[in-house]
């Protein structure tokens, strides 16, 4: 059987997401004034600092996962209306923060209606191959090449200090970070490698594109191995023998 954790933040919790938070803050507001490093140190910082802050919020607010589809759905709407007014103002630091919360809160709700792991792994094993004909031949790929305002507006933006240009992860991918994390916590996998397995795969496919000198690659399909390999024996006895969610 598997167990639903409390919706509620212990005083650690919030405590670190209010530091992280702020702390993202300032970085996001004056990242332009910072330092002006090499290329490869700049997709260093990304993956060994920014990244992982960022998805610290996550972390942080993972026992919301559990809260009534109701609320979350919510909660969804609101930060997806914060973003778009935000944006429209010109805001753009704290509207790329709604679109995570926005993004968040739709994968919780759909985690509701996942029964059992196998469905996680069903997602994760499918979602890799769409992802990857949408960036090189789907629709991806052409609001990127014909559209790149729009892709701007429906991504996330983790930018490089001392320069005015960021990284891109589209908002799909933040949601199926969401989705795979939490699923960790429903599912009684390795949460904390789980966290770091996503982590880490955003990195390396910002590296991986840098170095291939490509426009973008897919996030997809290395975030799904983020969530797969370090809960494999798990989820091989999971889909064997599936237990009913509490």
């Amino acid at each position: 059987m598997v167990g639903r954790a409390a919706a509620v933040l212990t005083k650690p919790r919030v405590v670190g997401f209010i530091a992280l938070a702020a702390a993202l803050g300032v970085y996001y507001g004056v990242h332009e004034h910072l330092w002006n490093a090499s290329l490869w140190w700049d997709i260093a910082f990304l993956g060994f600092v920014l990244i992982p802050a960022v998805f610290g919020l996550v972390w942080l607010a993972l026992p919301f996962w559990s809260s009534p589809v109701m609320r979350l759905f919510l909660a969804a709407l609101v930060f997806a209306a914060i973003a778009v007014v935000l944006q429209a103002a010109g805001a753009s630091v704290p509207a790329n923060f709604a679109k995570l919360g926005a993004m968040t809160a739709f994968a919780w709700i759909f985690l509701h209606y996942f029964e059992d792991a196998s469905w996680v792994v069903l997602v994760a094993v499918i979602i890799p191959w769409v992802d990857a004909y949408s960036v090189w031949r789907g629709p991806t790929n052409k609001i990127v090449t014909h559209h790149e305002h729009v892709f701007t507006l429906l991504s996330f933006s983790f930018p490089v200090p001392g320069e005015n240009g960021a990284a891109k992860l589209g908002l799909p991918d933040l949601m199926f970070f969401a989705l795979f994390l939490a699923a960790a916590v429903r599912f009684n996998l390795r949460v904390g490698w789980t966290w770091i397995g996503l982590t880490a795969s955003v990195g390396a496919t910002m590296a991986l594109a840098t170095w291939w000198d490509v426009g973008g690659l897919p996030a997809l399909p290395l975030l799904s191995a983020g969530f797969l390999v370090p809960n494999a024996d798990l989820l091989w006895r999971a889909v064997r023998s599936p237990a009913p969610a509490a």
